[in-house]
């Protein structure tokens, strides 16, 4: 029973982490269009890199959630 107990609460901090993510990643997307409108180019890139890496950790939650799933089916 604790072992499914633990794998509910990991479903649903992974699934969490990857919704705080994507907040993130939006709000990167807005603030480096910001910073390139205001001329700050070097750090619009810097951002937008942040946000591809933040995508690239949901990903791997992604992948995490996954396998998971799939050691309940065993």
């Amino acid at each position: 029973m604790h072992e499914t107990t633990d794998e509910h609460k990991l479903t649903v901090v992974l699934q969490h982490w990857m919704e705080h993510n994507r907040g993130h990643v939006q709000e990167f997307e807005k603030w480096a269009e910001k910073a390139k409108a205001s001329g700050h180019e070097k750090v619009s890139e810097c951002i937008l890199e942040a946000a591809q890496q933040m995508d690239k950790a949901n990903e791997v939650l992604d992948v995490a959630l996954s396998a998971l799933s799939d050691s309940g089916d065993s």
